[in-house]
């Protein structure tokens, strides 16, 4: 398993105000300065995911953990321990996971199973470049997705004159009208040279904690790895490692789980059954997990089942967890974002987003609903919400969200 910590990170002894209560997605058009943001926040480069194997359990997703400090002297906030104006020691207030998204389309399934684990997002604009192609692709995840957590961060600030930013931010404005982003703020930046960051750590401080301690739990999986090195004795072996986030309740060493849709064998999908031996969030072994923050699931999994993401899309719970259904259609009431689509037909690809899972189906039937066979299986109940892309000149393109029915 993980090497132990030392005194400091012991359970028993965190800070809770140290350890991630909320998720935060990044979304915006390609080298906006999504990842340029994330490292100003949090001085890590996303980007780079060299730290796998640092602690045993830590995540390779792009994702980084920002605490935020207040100095009450100066009234500043900052990712420091130390004021950036006094140098003097800072309190901590509350720490959050950026979970860093791709922005080029191509990537769009990877931005929304992003989302599903978010609690809040940061919309970039580049005031030197203004509203692109994925800005309002990105705009439309956030409206499936159902986060209302929202700050628009109009960033390269330094790199336009007044009147340009002014324009901007006008069209910005114009952009978001009736969307669920209308009554976001709009905060100018500039990431590079780490511009009103503070201004904007204020603005995150704001946000709420997404209510979802209560229920029952529920982990949805974004990576899954196996740490051991090759040549490793079977005897000192570690078991499967699941990444993501828990969206519900809470989660212990000792716990028995069940993860769906599971694996495949023998033509039929079997749910996994294992238990939880390992627990680990912001690089602290824990033994207890609540929701909020990316985690780390170390199970007694033979770990051949999570190599390689294998299990990523998959959906934990205690055993006989609620909604946990696994279906291989989907019967979906389909909203269109553009109303001159054209009508689905049978036999059509599309590509599904359901949680963090991603599938490939083909439409079954078009009637008042839409039956989807499905390639791989979801986990999915009555009411959720899918994410839609079909083919377009030869890409996959975002085109609605559909209501499981």
């Amino acid at each position: 398993m993980a090497e132990k910590t030392d005194d400091k990170k012991n359970a028993e002894e965190t800070d809770e105000r140290l350890l991630p209560e909320f998720n935060l997605i990044t979304l915006g058009h390609v080298d906006h300065g999504k990842t340029t943001l994330t490292q100003a926040l949090s001085g890590k480069w996303t980007d780079t995911h060299s730290e796998e194997l640092k602690r045993g359990i830590t995540l390779r997703l792009g994702y980084a953990d920002v605490t935020v400090y207040h100095c009450a002297k100066d009234d500043i906030f900052s990712s420091s321990e130390r004021c950036p104006r006094c140098m003097e020691k800072c309190v901590p207030v509350r720490t959050f996971s950026i979970v860093d998204a791709p922005g080029h389309e191509t990537l769009m399934a990877t931005v929304l199973a992003g989302t599903a684990i978010a609690d809040g997002a940061l919309l970039l604009i580049a005031a030197n470049e203004g509203i692109q192609a994925q800005t309002r692709e990105h705009l439309a995840v956030l409206n499936i997705s159902g986060i209302k957590n929202i700050i628009i961060v109009q960033n390269k600030i330094d790199l336009v004159n007044e009147e340009q930013a002014l324009k901007n931010y006008r069209e910005i404005k114009e952009l978001v009208k009736g969307t669920v982003a209308e009554n976001a703020p709009i905060i100018p930046v500039s990431a590079q040279q780490k511009l009103n960051i503070d201004a904007l750590l204020a603005a995150i401080n704001r946000m709420p904690k997404r209510s979802r301690e209560e229920g029952a739990p529920k982990f949805f999986a974004v990576r899954s790895f196996d740490i051991n090195k090759p040549g490793t004795e079977i005897g000192k072996l570690s078991g499967g490692i699941l990444g993501g986030s828990i969206v519900s309740g809470s989660f212990s060493i000792g716990d028995d789980i069940e993860i769906k849709p599971g694996a495949k064998r023998n033509s039929k999908w079997e749910t996994l059954k294992t238990k939880i031996v390992g627990l680990q969030k912001a690089g602290r072994n824990l033994e207890k997990a609540g929701a909020g923050g990316l985690v780390g699931l170390l199970t007694s999994l033979d770990p051949s089942l999570t190599k390689s993401d294998s299990l990523a899309g998959s959906v934990v719970s205690l055993p006989d967890g609620k909604g946990m259904e696994v279906k291989s259609e989907l019967n979906l009431k389909i909203n269109f974002f553009d109303k001159a689509q054209k009508k689905l037909s049978t036999g059509e690809p599309l590509v599904i987003v359901c949680g963090v899972a991603r599938t490939v189906g083909a439409v079954a039937s078009v009637g008042k609903t839409v039956a989807v066979k499905l390639k791989l299986p979801v986990c999915a109940s009555a009411g959720d919400r899918v994410a839609i892309s079909r083919q377009i000149q030869n890409r996959w393109k975002l085109v609605g969200h559909g209501t499981v029915v």
